[in-house]
């Protein structure tokens, strides 16, 4: 529980982190993330001596094209929260990850046919609603929080059905992007474009951090996802939006008129339906199983 919620309570802190690394651009620190984040995993896989496994993956080609779905989907996901965050839209960067559990199930009905139980509708039909207020309150479609939403969702439906460990995966991921992003910065720093020592050593030194960034609270959540039940899991996870919120909100006073306070209501109320509704049906579930092996 500690080494989930310590996941969570960064990952909802990071809009602190990002607008350390500007002027840069949210493509340039995309591609910092992306290049950092191979460096360090190349290093944890060599301590904990993980390459076998990596090689394993590498070889499988179902798990490798996998996990390059899960690459290419979880750059936009890092692309459009750190646009968001940059952008004085991190209030719209929580929403996403407040809807991702229902997107995430509306997911398994249309791609995975699994069935959803009556309450399980009432929450999403909420949650539709909440979406369509805040569409009329910001005059647009709130994209930041559905592309969030949706392209963590698919990420998280390629990573289940690869069926690799968080080490693993993440390093392939990361090896799959680096060329791109290596690229990317190089092509920055030959054009003079680039903000890598143009800000300072310090300024310099916090891209370095960014692969840091990433993999910690990765691997507290890997180590958590194998020791706690899915429900106590699940429950965590609104751990970082809560803080985002409070961030976007509180420390960085975005604007939340009225139209905007009803919509996260209606979120709010969609998730508590869902919630109580999963963990009942798992005790239902629980107990049918415990009567069984008592008959």
């Amino acid at each position: 529980m500690v080494f989930g919620a310590l996941a969570y309570a960064l990952w909802g802190l990071f809009p602190l982190y990002w607008p350390l690394l500007e002027p840069a651009g949210a493509v340039e620190i995309l591609a910092h993330r992306i290049v950092w984040s191979a460096v360090t995993m190349a290093i944890i896989v060599v301590a904990l001596r993980r390459g076998a496994a990596v090689r394993a993956v590498l070889r499988n080609r179902r798990q490798l094209t996998l996990l390059s779905v899960a690459a290419v989907v979880i750059s936009f996901n890092w692309a459009t929260y750190i646009y968001g965050v940059n952008n004085d839209r991190v209030v719209e960067a929580s929403l996403g990850y407040f809807i991702n559990p229902l997107v995430t199930v509306l997911m398994g009905v249309f791609i995975l046919s699994e069935q959803l139980r009556r309450l399980q509708w009432i929450a999403l039909g909420i949650a539709t609603l909440a979406v369509v207020v805040l569409t009329i309150d910001y005059g647009r479609p709130p994209w930041v929080a559905l592309v969030l939403a949706f392209s963590f969702g698919t990420y998280g439906l390629a990573k289940k059905q690869a069926g690799v460990g968080p080490v693993e995966s993440l390093t392939i991921e990361t090896m799959v992007l680096a060329p791109i992003a290596g690229a990317y910065v190089a092509w920055l720093v030959a054009t003079g474009g680039s903000h890598l020592g143009a800000e300072g050593l310090g300024h310099a030194l916090l891209f370095t951090t960014t692969g840091i960034v990433t993999a910690i609270p990765l691997m507290l959540f890997g180590a958590a996802a194998i020791r706690v039940p899915l429900v106590a899991l699940g429950l965590l996870q609104y751990l970082a939006p809560i803080i985002q919120f409070a961030l976007g909100v509180l420390v960085f006073h975005e604007d939340m008129p009225s139209g905007r306070w009803v919509g996260f209501g209606l979120v709010w109320v969609a998730l508590v339906v869902f919630t109580v509704e999963t963990i009942n049906h798992r005790r239902r579930q629980l107990r049918l199983v415990t009567e069984a092996s008592a008959c």
